[in-house]
C-alpha cells in the first residue's frame, strides 16, 4: 500500500459500528457525524484561527468546508456504517492526533455497494475545550474487497516510536536464539490500513499457530512522514527509500541473516493476497525444526 498522508474513515447514518477511541471529543464528532448535525459539527471546529482544510483538492480557507462534507455525506443515508480508528497520538499536552477511516455502504444504480473515506484530525485544548486545529481528508471511494480478514478494531499501538524499532529488533533475535524460532520484520505504520489488516490475519484462528510457532513478530514503524527506519529497511534487504510500499516484510536468523526480503510489494496491498498465500509465505520461510 502506497503511503497516505492520511487514512481516515467516518460514518454517519444507519446501522453502524463505532468503535471507541478513548477520546471523548473524538467520540462527540462521530456522534454528530452520525446525526448529520452541521450546526454541532461546525462548533467542533476552530474559529480562530480558522481550522486548516486539506481536501483532496487541495487547501480550503474554509471551516465550514468539512462539516458540510460530512454532513451531506450523512444525507445519503448510509447503512453498515463502520468507524475504524487506526491510531491515536498525544505528541504533547493539549494536542490529539487522530487517523481514521469510515467503511459504508452506499445505494447506487447497480445496487449497494461498499465505499470509504480516509482522513485525519488534529485536535488542540483551547479554553479549556477540543477544537479541531487542522483536518485532511480523501474523496468517497469504492472499497475495494480484501482477501484477508479485516480488523473490527484496528490496534491503535500496533506499531511503537519509530525510535524503539533497533531495541526491539534486538530484543526478538535475542529471544529467537533461546527458543530457535526465526523473526520477521514488518516495516508499515499505524496509518497503513493494509498493516492492519495483515496483523488481523497473523492473528487469526488459522494462522496465529504457525506465527506463534515459528516466528517474533516485530513492528517497524516508518514514521508519520514514511520517512523514518528506512537505512533500517535498507540493511534488512527492503527498499522503500524511493517507494514507501507497507507493509513490507523481512526475515531474519537469530544471528539476524536474512532470509528473505520483500522487493516488489508482495505483501502491501491485502486485495490481492489472501489467507493462503500468508500460511505458504510462514511455512516456506519457517526454521528448520518446524519442517
Amino acid at each position: 500500500m502506497e503511503r497516505l498522508v492520511c487514512a481516515v474513515a467516518l460514518l454517519l447514518l444507519g446501522p453502524v459500528a463505532v468503535a471507541q477511541s478513548g477520546f471523548e471529543p473524538l467520540n462527540r464528532w462521530k456522534a454528530d457525524m452520525l446525526a448529520g448535525n452541521q450546526t454541532a459539527l461546525a462548533s467542533l471546529y476552530l474559529k480562530v484561527p480558522p481550522s486548516q482544510v486539506q481536501t483532496p483538492e487541495g487547501k480550503v480557507q474554509d471551516a465550514a468546508e468539512e462539516p458540510r462534507f460530512w454532513s451531506a455525506l450523512a444525507a445519503k443515508g448510509p447503512t453498515d456504517v463502520n468507524v475504524k480508528v487506526l491510531d491515536v497520538e498525544r505528541p504533547q499536552p493539549g494536542q490529539v492526533n487522530v487517523i481514521f477511516r469510515v467503511e459504508m455502504m452506499l445505494r447506487t444504480n447497480s445496487g449497494e455497494k461498499p465505499f470509504v473515506v480516509e482522513g485525519a484530525q488534529v485536535w488542540i485544548q483551547q479554553s479549556g475545550d477540543w477544537r479541531i486545529a487542522a483536518t485532511q481528508r480523501g474523496d468517497l471511494q469504492p472499497n475495494p474487497q480484501r482477501r484477508l480478514p479485516e480488523p473490527a478494531k484496528p490496534n491503535v499501538d500496533l506499531y511503537p516510536s519509530p525510535d524503539k524499532a533497533q531495541s526491539e529488533i534486538s530484543a526478538a533475535l535475542a529471544a529467537a536464539a533461546k527458543d530457535h524460532k526465526r523473526v520477521i520484520l514488518v516495516f508499515g505504520a499505524n496509518w497503513c490500513y493494509d498493516c492492519h489488516v495483515l496483523d488481523a490475519a497473523f492473528h487469526s484462528p488459522n494462522i496465529a499457530p504457525l506465527v506463534n510457532k515459528n516466528y517474533h513478530v516485530v513492528h517497524v514503524s516508518v514514521g508519520d512522514e514514511g520517512n523514518k527506519n528506512l537505512d533500517l529497511a535498507e540493511k534488512y534487504g527492503v527498499p522503500l527509500k524511493k517507494s514507501v510500499r507497507v507493509p513490507s516484510l523481512a526475515v531474519l536468523d537469530p544471528d539476524g541473516k536474512v532470509v528473505y526480503s520483500q522487493k516488489q510489494g508482495e505483501f502491501d496491498d491485502s486485495t490481492r493476497i489472501g489467507r493462503l498465500d500468508v500460511v505458504s509465505f510462514l511455512k516456506k520461510w519457517a526454521p528448520a525444526h518446524a519442517s
